[in-house]
């Protein structure tokens, strides 16, 4: 189970030095951010508490709240709660103002069909410490990872997000840092950082990253930031990713890593 620590109740107490922050609205969007598309059976007050680092109160409190709302359905037969539809609304307004989505779904689907069954290819943007996919491309087979828009992967151990915490600016990274020190199991930080390094080393030289066996041990990926030259398009990274036996490490650093890269050169340069 995903676990978000007291991340929510930490942040809300900094903004309690500021008047302009609304604590109780925070809140209440950490027990909807805690939702993932893996939740089909939905969450219990405990779950949420669990997943929030909030108390079992206040978290009580908010899902009535949501659900009075409509933002939240309630299953009598399971005491559980499941996002409602007003939500997706939510995600469909956010997904129709990034209009590099449709611009670059093209391109990744052709790249996609290019590189043979079992490839993904994906766009995704920071959500907390984990990356959310926006728009993605698969080669036709039956074999593919098992991720789809929605999706979401830690920002830390994943190719996607160490590319994107390599391209971010210098205090974002400083601050993503920090969290994942502090979230950390000690005998694991000294791995995940040195990836993060390598990560920022393998851009700087060559503009991509290849992570072999870091997230999944089945599964390898290659990975390059994108910032866009609009100034309202949050930072962002693409992905190309699927299982060690179809992508091994020499075809991801000679064939596909410049392929990926010539993608993102070319989004840039077409606009949207």
């Amino acid at each position: 189970m995903r676990k978000r620590m007291t991340d929510a109740a930490r942040e809300a107490d900094k903004g309690d030095n500021d008047r302009q922050f609304v604590t109780a609205l925070y809140r209440g969007l950490e027990i909807l951010r805690a939702f993932s598309p893996n939740d089909r059976a939905g969450l219990g007050n405990s779950d949420l508490a669990e997943r929030t680092g909030l108390p079992n109160s206040t978290v009580s409190r908010l899902t009535f709240t949501l659900l009075k709302a409509g933002y939240l359905v309630y299953d009598d037969d399971t005491g559980r709660y499941r996002m409602g539809v007003p939500v997706l609304s939510l995600g469909y307004a956010c997904l129709a103002g990034l209009h590099v989505r449709e611009t670059a779904q093209v391109y990744m689907q052709k790249l996609a069909d290019d590189c043979g069954d079992g490839v993904l290819v994906a766009l995704g943007g920071r959500d907390d410490m984990s990356m959310t996919y926006i728009s993605c491309a698969r080669s036709v087979g039956v074999i593919s990872l098992q991720l789809d828009v929605g999706s979401r992967i830690s920002l830390a151990r994943s190719a996607i997000g160490r590319a994107y915490i390599a391209g971010t600016h210098d205090a974002e990274r400083r601050d993503i840092i920090e969290r994942i020190r502090q979230r950390t199991e000690p005998d694991k930080l000294n791995q995940i950082l040195e990836g993060i390094d390598d990560a920022r080393e393998q851009i700087a030289t060559r503009g991509f990253y290849t992570s072999i066996k870091e997230w999944q041990k089945d599964v390898h990926a290659v990975s390059v930031p994108y910032r866009s030259p609009q100034p309202d398009t949050p930072m962002l990274a693409f992905n190309l990713g699927g299982y060690s036996f179809s992508l091994p490490k020499e075809r991801l650093e000679q064939e596909l890593g410049p392929k990926l890269v010539e993608l993102v050169n070319t989004v840039s340069r077409v606009g949207y």
